[in-house]
């Protein structure tokens, strides 16, 4: 289908606001009058660059893809939002998304009142296409797949994704917020072959960067446009694209802590599933992993008395009983094991 019908149409015809820093782009400046910004207090008192453009130089360089269809947002929540506002008319249009998942994408949802359907995995957390394509109708303009998967843990394969892809007119969002810890070949190499996904990535996980707040969405180049027609003038802040541009740089230091990390989680599961608490453990291509315990409940409340906080996954869909637990330090994963160990 084509982008011009599956935007809403006041969005497709909307004059974006036009911000100082935009309208003399692409010229040498060094008197700034034009802002109303303090003329002290250096390199603060100035706005930062709307677009972002030397930091996404870095990211092309770092993931592999071209400037143009880079968007960089606060977080990955900011571009998940403006998939709804863009694509979704409330109370019209509805998205399709595997259950369970993250759980931002139905609190979008609801927060643009626009139907959220859920479409329920299988055994063991598997994803099938056709499932996801019947939930679909007329008015389905998103499909949300997560891989590797938050809460499960488990990456869907490639074949399944691209039925998906190849079989509904709308737009695929495709979560690889976790994909530096899967071992499969990243959807966002493959956004020049097929235009109507959108893939998102953060540098929430491998990075180590949670406090910066710095999501990355890649696309077609018609689609970053709509983003940036859509998205608040000046949505990452200086002090953010400064502390990027310097971890994209050190790339030795962030594939050892994920080697790290990928070490520690298969000591970590094997311990845990050792444990006389332990159920099921299930398979994961994350930096974390879902294991179904005794009573999940009990066992969540006795390592917060023990200043360990793990997530409690049992009210979701599918998880009964489940703690989803995150591999930290060798330190910590010890101080968790230990305290499990002990746990009657």
């Amino acid at each position: 289908m084509l982008l011009e019908l599956l935007v809403r149409k006041n969005i497709w015809n909307l004059k974006p606001y036009s911000s100082a820093r935009n309208e003399y782009n692409g010229k040498n400046a060094e008197v700034f009058l034009d802002a109303n910004e303090n003329p002290y207090n250096e390199p603060l008192n100035r706005y930062p660059d709307p677009l972002q453009n030397e930091l996404k130089s870095s990211v092309s360089f770092a993931k592999n893809v071209p400037v143009d269809n880079i968007f960089l947002g606060n977080g990955s929540d900011e571009p998940i939002d403006l998939v709804f506002r863009i694509f979704c008319r409330p109370q019209i249009d509805n998205v399709v998304a595997i259950a369970p998942t993250y759980g931002m994408y139905e609190v979008c949802a609801n927060i643009n009142d626009v139907e959220y359907r859920k479409v329920r995995l299988g055994d063991n957390f598997k994803m099938n296409a056709q499932d996801l394509l019947q939930a679909t109708d007329a008015n389905t303009k998103l499909i949300f797949i997560c891989s590797p998967n938050n809460p499960t843990g488990n990456a869907f394969p490639r074949e399944e994704i691209l039925k998906v892809i190849n079989n509904f007119e709308g737009i695929v969002v495709i979560d690889e917020a976790y994909s530096d810890f899967c071992n499969l070949r990243p959807f966002r190499l493959d956004i020049l072959k097929y235009p109507n996904i959108i893939v998102l990535n953060t540098f929430s996980k491998a990075y180590g960067c949670a406090a910066i707040r710095l999501g990355m969405a890649f696309a077609s180049e018609q689609i970053i446009q709509l983003f940036n027609k859509v998205k608040y003038p000046y949505n990452v802040n200086l002090l953010t694209q400064n502390m990027a541009k310097q971890v994209l740089k050190d790339k030795d230091s962030i594939h050892q802590r994920i080697v790290l990390i990928l070490k520690e989680r298969e000591m970590l599961m094997s311990a845990v599933d050792k444990l006389p608490i332990t159920k099921k453990l299930y398979s994961t291509d994350a930096n974390f992993f879902l294991v179904k315990v005794t009573d999940a409940n009990a066992i969540y409340n006795y390592l917060v008395n023990k200043g360990i906080i793990v997530r409690n996954r049992n009210q979701v869909e599918l998880c009964d009983n489940c703690l989803r637990i995150t591999v930290g330090t060798k330190q910590e994963n010890s101080q968790l094991l230990s305290a499990l160990r002990t746990y009657k």
